[in-house]
């Protein structure tokens, strides 16, 4: 019997790649129409995918919990096991290896935020599986880590560090993510009614990601700083200004995602490879396939 999935932001990073992965493994796609009654649109749904989020920070501490409620009412009304891209702002400045079972000791109004939602599910009864990653590369380009922060400026030949770029960073490239979650999601009768499972996906340094565009780029490329200053000068006037400079310290704090729980729970999973996901959102003229390496040198294809 074919399974059914709501997908909820179907347009955004988590929903849209969702969507393909469901669709691909045979699943019936519905896609949520925001303004809409969202317990009548899960009638029938065997699983929700919570792609939802306010954009750019936008009133988190009461968009979030707004949306928590409406999914947890769809679920309990529906019995679907809901999916939730978490992340870590949920730990705090806490470097290391970060896992299930890392104390989520958030130091920010958004990391207060997700302690408090992912608290909301735990208590409803609902059966909801966190899938909690990096940082987010999307092919896509969707507004993501590449296009916003790392490769903003590339046309200038420029890789930008958000922070110190020796400090390793968690990633999660956007295919990958969807296709543990269908994973999960077709195992969800052997998972536990509240799943907390780290995405390990890529960890990597801004430097070491200089030195693998660099491999590949017929001209010289150099590492740029995240304008900070223009951030704080703005914060007074601008939201999103304000809600990025609470986050800065996570670009300073070396981290990865620990894997031990995700490898058990599926074994079998090979992710995209890393070459392939930094390389992710270059312009046309540095992009890989355009590109041959010869002796150790790299040099424009014919």
């Amino acid at each position: 019997m074919q399974q059914t999935v709501l997908i909820l932001g179907a347009n955004g990073k988590i929903g849209s790649h969702a969507a393909d992965a469901f669709w691909n493994a045979g699943w019936a796609v519905r896609h949520f129409e925001r303004g809409t009654d969202m317990v009548t649109a899960a009638k029938g749904a065997d699983v929700i995918i919570n792609g939802l989020n306010p954009p750019a920070y936008h009133n988190w501490a009461e968009a979030i919990p707004a949306i928590t409620e409406q999914v947890i009412a769809a679920a309990q009304a529906t019995g679907a096991t809901v999916i939730i891209p978490g992340n870590i702002y949920n730990f705090g400045d806490q470097p290391g290896v970060l896992d299930e079972n890392t104390p989520q000791t958030a130091q920010t109004r958004k990391g207060q935020v997700r302690v408090a939602m992912e608290g909301a599910y735990k208590a409803s009864g609902v059966q909801t599986i966190i899938l909690r990653a990096g940082n987010f590369i999307d092919p896509k380009g969707n507004g993501d880590y590449m296009s916003l922060l790392a490769l903003r400026e590339i046309g200038k030949g420029k890789v930008t560090a958000a922070g110190d770029p020796d400090a390793l960073q968690a990633y999660a490239y956007m295919p990958d993510w969807a296709q543990a979650a269908l994973a999960l999601a077709e195992k969800r009768h052997d998972l536990a009614q509240f799943e907390d499972v780290p995405f390990p996906g890529h960890a990597f340094t801004t430097n070491q990601l200089l030195a693998e565009l660099q491999a590949v780029s017929p001209r010289r490329l150099r590492l740029a700083h995240f304008p900070w200053w223009l951030m704080t000068a703005l914060a007074p006037f601008w939201e999103l200004a304000r809600e990025m400079r609470e986050m800065r310290y996570l670009y300073s704090m070396p981290h990865q995602i620990g894997s031990a729980k995700f490898n058990r729970l599926l074994p079998g999973f090979r992710p995209t490879g890393l070459d392939q996901v930094m390389r992710t959102g270059l312009p046309a003229d540095i992009h890989p396939d355009q590109m041959m390496r010869s002796g150790g040198k790299t040099i424009a294809a014919e």
